[in-house]
């Protein structure tokens, strides 16, 4: 993963030196098995893990199942904390483990660390702490996967154009990484390198630097000898993207290589649209939906199939969950994916990895604590049974209209409806809802009109419906009126726009010149990035239009813009750039 980054901070913490020393001498001697010491600050420092890998090579990948990342940290450039988390500690690989997990993938950046001229060698500290947080991890009965990270297009990616020095270089890093870990358990993976991308090249160049890369790397492990000589080797495809042809291009690589201890990786963020909420990607729809589908079938019939086992070793959705900004993706919307791709996992038969960049997004490295406790939940339950959703988790009242019934659609996927329950009061079936066809479930207005109260806007009831197993879907019961926007002048610096939301949610921007031509830097689509060119800004009252936008439109070119709210309502505005100035005006409204 390269693009999501927390803001930095610098607070530092970890092991002292002495006990690195420890550790390092314990691995010489060559302790092993449950072997355990206590540090010099009285902490039991495990020299080896007790995982029992089986001796296939897909069983001990199933074994890996779920996974984690330990994103944004040994990855994060130039040092371990530059990217806003604290450092690693024995406590953190303790508390995922206790949470499910059964093995992490911890990626390392080495550029920083490693000389850039021969012998290429990488800075004696550095290594030793990754091995410190490598050997934490297998000491909870982990399976770890350690790689090479975002050296993938720091340096690695010029290989087209400085192939000697880029591959004399990737193998010096190897040789050291293989030495220095001969003797770990099998527990340990190596990975040759994350998202492999070549600076202009053709696709057919990429296929056979990458095969380059994947080869030398198996050579330089297997003949390291000790523990190295059957260890599970990961290899990916170019950009780690599922595509048929690429996979294709890995499983010829690997069946060239005949070597059992292979295991092929892939990444999976979902739809694009619907990964960060641009062109329209405001639910996770058929479109969405057909590409999950389709990706891990391809993983299973390309590898699977064929005795290959399948590490996704990123799993998730790049602009989602993001604690630091306004949420990209609605929440139910986000909930129906999670609860998706864990039921493709298991049906592909592959392990996956959460992605996951640190304290904003899923674990809170300083608490230890979920951040988002009932997000985990659905992911938790998503790795053994499914659970039902509907086609939205807000019914949508709107003020100045009378109350009439409302409904949703439920997607029981496999499961039985077993009733609906405000708190712990159970609704009554004919009274306050109406089950058609066990799928369309509809409040009556009696029951909407008692669940909305004083009709305040914004969420007045929240209810929950319950099924035969999985996780209760949660329906907001929402009182909205249309939104209102008002003038203002800025620059393109930022135009913050005055907006009275009364209880409504935005999805989405769209942004026309008067041609019909489409405005903003992703003019490909009507349908503008989420955050990217246009953020809301709740507790404010605002819809901030980013620099990126702004500073893209055509000078003294009048740009109407749609936003589209959640209730299904649209507001139009009109903006104009002159030089460094911007205006904004509301538009008639729509009839």
């Amino acid at each position: 993963m390269n693009d999501i980054r927390p803001p930095a901070h610098h607070r530092r913490h970890g092991p002292g030196r002495l006990a690195g020393l420890l550790m390092a001498l314990l691995v010489v001697l060559g302790l092993s098995g449950s072997t355990a010491i206590a540090a010099p600050d009285g902490t039991p420092q495990q020299a080896a893990s007790a995982v029992k890998v089986p001796a296939r090579a897909m069983d001990a990948v199933a074994a890996m199942q779920p996974s984690w990342n330990l994103g944004n940290t040994l990855d994060a450039i130039p040092d371990e904390t530059s990217w806003g988390n604290p450092k690693a500690t024995r406590e953190l690989f303790k508390t995922i483990r206790a949470e499910g997990f059964r093995s992490v993938r911890i990626p390392v950046t080495w550029s920083a660390h490693q000389s850039v001229t021969a012998p290429y060698t990488v800075d004696a500290a550095y290594m030793s702490r990754v091995k410190q947080v490598v050997d934490w991890a297998l000491a909870e009965d982990l399976y770890v996967v350690l790689n090479i990270h975002h050296d993938s297009w720091q340096w690695i990616s010029k290989m087209p154009t400085d192939h000697d020095t880029v591959l004399a270089r990737f193998n010096s890093l190897w040789t050291q990484i293989a030495e220095r870990f001969r003797d770990a358990p099998r527990a340990l993976l190596f990975e040759s390198v994350n998202e492999p991308v070549f600076d202009d090249a053709t696709d057919a160049q990429k296929t056979k630097l990458l095969n380059e890369l994947n080869v030398s790397f198996h050579k330089i492990v297997r003949s390291s000898g000790g523990g190295n000589a059957n260890r599970l080797l990961v290899l990916p495809t170019v950009w780690c993207t599922p595509d048929q042809r690429l996979m294709d291009d890995l499983s010829a690589t690997i069946r060239k290589l005949n070597d059992r201890n292979l295991v092929a990786t892939v990444h999976f963020y979902s739809w694009y649209p619907f990964s960060v909420n641009i062109a329209g990607g405001t639910h996770y729809d058929e479109a969405a939906q057909s590409d999950l589908n389709d990706a891990f079938a391809r993983m299973r019939d390309t590898f699977v199939a064929k005795g290959i086992p399948v590490y996704v070793g990123e799993l998730g959705l790049l602009g989602y969950p993001d604690h630091n900004h306004p949420s990209r993706v609605e929440r139910g919307e986000a909930l129906k994916y999670y609860e998706h791709v864990g039921h493709a996992t298991r049906l592909a038969g592959v392990t996956t990895a959460l992605w996951d960049p640190g304290t904003f997004a899923y674990l809170n490295r300083e608490t230890l604590k979920w951040t988002d406790p009932a997000l985990m939940a659905w992911i938790k339950s998503s790795w053994t049974t499914r659970s039902a959703t509907a086609s939205f988790d807000k019914v949508f009242l709107e003020k100045k209209e009378p109350i009439t019934a409302k409904g949703v659609t439920l997607n029981l996927n496999g499961t039985t409806f077993r009733g609906l329950w405000h708190g712990e009061t159970k609704l009554v079936e004919g009274r306050d809802y109406t089950l058609f066809d066990k799928t369309r479930l509809v409040l009556t207005a009696g029951a909407l009109t008692r669940l909305s109260g004083d009709r305040d806007y914004g969420v007045n009831a929240t209810l929950q419906a319950r099924f035969s197993r999985g996780l209760p879907w949660q329906i907001e019961v929402v009182t909205y009126d249309l939104p209102v926007l008002s003038d203002v002048t800025g620059n393109t610096d930022a135009l913050t726009i005055p907006t009275q939301y009364k209880g409504d949610v935005l999805a989405t921007m769209e942004a026309r010149y008067p041609d019909g031509s489409y405005a903003g830097p992703k003019n490909w689509t009507v349908y503008q990035e989420f955050n990217a060119t246009f953020s809301p800004d709740y507790p404010n009252g605002t819809i901030v239009l980013q620099p990126e936008f702004l500073k893209s439109l055509r000078d003294g070119e009048l740009v109407t813009l749609t936003f589209d709210f959640y209730s299904g309502k649209k507001v139009m505005y009109h903006v104009k750039k002159s030089g460094d100035s911007v205006t904004g005006t509301p538009a008639p409204p729509i009839p």
